[in-house]
């Protein structure tokens, strides 16, 4: 089987934002079901894992948009293994237009984890080595992102129904969104984000109070960050350009 995963998809109009265009959680969704399909057809899916009363999490994700895709357009999707260790494992994407050129990358760091417990499992290194693709990815791997909270304006926010996964739990993407809605609505009008980092500590439940933070680091660069009783649930960066 090829150990680079290939997916299809055209943007619909009512998945695009005020702009026409597809946003970063829109993007981190297919992601994240190239991730979960590529994984499922190689026998590390969603229900090879819940045999084993184990799941993935997503504890990092980096993405780098050069350009948006807009409506109706067709992209093709490609994800791949570059890296397999006893916690955790690396993925990458390469997000194409029709015509094959490159309009974005992602690396992503996943980790199994027991679903009683909550706690990380060891990995199948040898089974999911055979998966391991040299494919390049252009872009830095996520990194540590400092701390924001304390220094920022807490706007509190409790998580509700629409909030929640199948695990019962802050859905990775919603995490995504209640922070770039820290962003004026102007600042979308006259710029993009060029890279959305975030990494996730610990999960959220329905009806936990939080706060969410934004700083500004430098012209253009902010970190964000969720919070519980005082403590980072996620941190996130945001890089934007003209």
């Amino acid at each position: 089987m090829e150990k680079v995963g290939k997916f299809h998809f055209i943007t619909e109009e009512y998945l695009l934002d005020f702009r026409g265009r597809v946003t970063i959680p829109m993007i981190g969704n297919y992601l994240i079901h190239a991730a979960s399909n590529h994984a499922a057809t190689r026998g590390f899916g969603f229900s090879d894992m819940n045999e084993k009363h184990t799941a993935w999490v997503l504890s990092r994700l980096a993405i780098e948009i050069m350009r948006y895709p807009e409506r109706s357009e067709k992209i093709t999707l490609y994800t791949w293994i570059d890296e397999v260790g006893k916690l955790f494992t690396s993925r990458c994407f390469e997000l194409a237009d029709e015509s094959g050129r490159s309009i974005g990358f992602a690396r992503s760091i996943w980790a199994a984890i027991d679903m009683e417990t909550r706690r990380p499992t060891l990995l199948d290194i040898e089974a999911l080595s055979v998966y391991l693709s040299d494919r390049p990815c252009p872009i830095e791997r996520p990194g540590k992102i400092a701390p924001v909270e304390g220094k920022s304006e807490a706007i509190p926010y409790q998580i509700k129904y629409s909030d929640i996964d199948i695990n019962g739990h802050l859905n990775s993407i919603k995490y995504m969104e209640h922070l770039l809605d820290l962003f004026d609505l102007e600042l979308f009008r006259e710029k993009e984000i060029s890279r959305f980092e975030i990494a996730y500590q610990s999960e959220g439940k329905y009806g936990m109070p939080l706060t969410l933070h934004k700083g500004e680091t430098e012209a253009d660069k902010y970190n964000l960050a969720i919070c519980h009783e005082g403590k980072a649930i996620c941190r996130a960066a945001a890089t934007w350009k003209l």
